[in-house]
């Protein structure tokens, strides 16, 4: 393994053993980990912040890869249950990993590219949507999956914002569920 790996590695270890507390993960002691010096880090990296963006959003492609495997586990379900499960799963994420998911959308919002989490997850949701409403044209297919997959970033990133205007506790999982399944029959009209 080389040692820009070694270091993409044990970073990734790191920010798995520190959950939220992200701030406490050192370049020191990622270097020492992945035995290597400062100057190879900040060759490869820069910086810790962008090392820490790079790593989270290897975690984030791996999460999202398990959401192809929807199909096992929702077997019997119809396209709007397999969707309301898909769709749970990725707000249980995200409030269960604040700090990780925080990076990877505002990651993707402030540098956008082509095969970002946020496209992976919107290409995720597109086959669902479309499944729910065939009576709808591709590009309506296309907005309506956008709308749902912003909003949720949204009210992941202005959490108490929205609970207070809505009026709902969105960080109790249950009323959240229940508020993301109104969400899907809002903008699927159904």
């Amino acid at each position: 393994m080389d040692s820009k790996e070694a270091i993409i590695n044990v970073t990734i270890e790191l920010i798995e053993e520190n959950g939220e507390h992200l701030e406490e993960i050192t370049v020191r002691e990622i270097c020492k980990r992945a035995g290597v010096g400062l100057g190879l880090l900040n060759y490869h990296f820069e910086n810790k912040d962008k090392l820490i963006e790079l790593c989270v959003e290897r975690i984030i492609n791996g999460i999202v890869e398990k959401f192809k495997d929807i199909r096992e586990k929702t077997e019997g379900f119809t396209p709007f249950e397999k969707l309301d499960y898909l769709g749970n799963m990725t707000l249980d994420f995200l409030f269960e990993h604040y700090a990780v998911s925080k990076i990877s959308i505002l990651s993707d919002m402030k540098n956008p590219k082509p095969d970002d989490n946020t496209r992976r997850t919107y290409n995720a949701y597109l086959p669902l949507v479309s499944a729910c409403r065939p009576d709808w044209d591709e590009a309506t297919v296309k907005r309506k999956t956008l709308c749902l997959t912003s909003l949720m970033q949204q009210v992941f990133l202005r959490c108490d914002t929205l609970s207070t205007l809505m009026d709902v506790d969105l960080n109790d999982k249950g009323k959240r569920n229940a508020w993301h399944t109104q969400l899907l029959h809002d903008i699927l009209e159904v």
